[in-house]
């Protein structure tokens, strides 16, 4: 069976959904296939994210990652909402999920890591759920 792609959206794709991106590929890239991409990009990705991450798991996603267009991307399997306080944007998929993290942009380090430690966490349990069959994807 092909990996999923999973795509991690949000309206920018400066901040978490990249985060998300990077994490995804250290923790779960022999589960599925990750992406990110928003409705607008950012000249570059959130200097914090990119220095966190790269304090903590020695990711440069500035090396590996770009801001993209939901029209960047092949077709899609899963899509992982960050959490939009305004309208999510739409991409078509099998299965959606809303993960409704706030946006550490502009935040102290604390709160930047808070959001880092949910994201890890998140990808890690979509590995178990798609690795154990338990989504839906036909």
């Amino acid at each position: 069976m092909n990996k999923p792609k999973v795509a991690f959206i949000c309206v920018h794709n400066s901040c978490r959904s990249q985060m998300a991106e990077a994490l995804g590929k250290k923790f779960a890239s022999d589960v599925f296939e990750s992406y990110s991409a928003g409705t607008e990009t950012k000249p570059q990705i959130n200097q914090d994210a990119v220095r966190l991450i790269k304090e903590r798991y020695d990711i440069d996603m500035e090396a590996t990652q770009h801001s993209k267009l939901l029209t960047d991307l092949p077709p899609i399997d899963i899509v992982i909402k960050m959490g939009c306080n305004v309208v999510c944007p739409y991409l078509p998929s099998q299965y959606v999920e809303d993960w409704g993290l706030e946006d550490p942009s502009g935040k102290s380090d604390e709160e930047f890591m808070a959001i880092i430690d949910q994201i890890e966490a998140k990808v890690k349990i979509l590995a178990d759920t798609i690795k154990n069959n338990d989504l839906d994807l036909h």
